[in-house]
């Protein structure tokens, strides 16, 4: 019922004593502000404005009105520039969730890039596998979410993408890591049908998928011992001989041991790797800019998928 121009109409007028001061202290005409007056008053039910010959004076309404107007207005001012500095990038928050084979290469170009271009703008990041981050973007716990899929997959790993868009940042290719004495060590190219016999040592749930998928693409069961979604320490077991596995592209352009043998797998094997947002989230400026580094980072690396 009481707007803000009405509040602000009511406030210039006892500051100004006067329906032509006020509508000078505002920019109005002074036709303009009595008729504000006037709609509020229909509004209200009451009168808020006393006039006596050429002057006016404030009703008992009138003045609890005016006594309120300030902290409102001022509350009201405060909020709009906040708003604006959002919307000019002054200011902000965006929440990034990622995997955490993106967190060595990927995420922390990007973030330089958000710091670099937009400093006032707060960027935090959480470390999460797609099903956990998908899950948290719909939920409004963040407003990103990097995420990846392999192959003869999708993103949301046959979930429903309804609602959402989904932006291809690379392709990334996964290789086989070999111990150096191994005798496919120095091979151009491995076939896949060739490590039928290998001790595998595999990561997250959807790495182990895509590692049995290949096996069975190439007629055999990978026989997988060890466990771990720790890339140095999947490396470390690998230069120690205790088995083989699949490094994407990603991992190796930030951590490589001297003791791994690194080669491409045959068929070649890839996954993409796509950044996961809401249409209406795409509209806010801070995430459109770290929606846009991630884009850049990604440049920076590879080519665009």
């Amino acid at each position: 019922m009481i707007d803000a121009g009405g509040l602000r109409v009511m406030k210039a007028i006892a500051d100004e004593g006067s329906f032509t001061g006020a509508a000078t202290a505002l920019g109005y005409s002074q036709p303009a502000v009595s008729q504000m007056v006037r709609r509020l008053e229909q509004r209200l039910g009451t009168v808020l404005v006393e006039r006596i010959g050429r002057s006016i004076r404030l009703t008992e309404a009138g003045e609890v009105l005016v006594r309120h107007a300030g902290p409102v207005l001022a509350a009201l001012d405060e909020a709009e520039d906040e708003v604006a500095a959002i919307a000019g990038l002054r200011a902000g928050r965006v929440r990034l969730m990622a995997f955490p084979s993106s967190s060595s290469t990927l995420l922390p170009r990007a973030l330089a890039l958000m710091h670099e271009r937009h400093p006032d703008v707060s960027v935090t990041f959480t470390e999460a596998e797609p099903p956990e981050s998908l899950a948290a973007l719909r939920a409004g716990d963040c407003d990103l979410a990097v995420a990846f899929a392999y192959d003869g997959t999708d993103v949301a790993r046959g979930g429903d993408l309804d609602g959402l868009t989904t932006h291809p940042l690379l392709d990334d290719p996964v290789r086989v890591a070999l111990p150096p004495d191994h005798p496919l060590a120095k091979a151009d190219v491995v076939p896949m049908p060739e490590l039928a016999g290998e001790t595998w040592i595999a990561g997250c749930p959807r790495c182990r998928g895509h590692l049995l998928s290949l096996g069975h693409g190439a007629g055999f069961d990978p026989s997988v011992r060890y466990e771990t979604e720790d890339y140095v320490a999947v490396q470390g077991f690998v230069a120690a001989g205790l088995g083989v596995a699949l490094i994407p592209d990603l991992i190796l352009a930030a951590i490589t041991n001297p003791g791994v043998a690194i080669r491409p797998l045959d068929p070649p094997s890839y996954r993409t790797v796509h950044v996961v947002t809401t249409p209406d989230l795409e509209r806010v400026p801070a995430v459109a800019a770290t929606l846009q580094a991630l884009c850049d980072s990604a440049r920076s690396l590879r080519a665009p998928a």
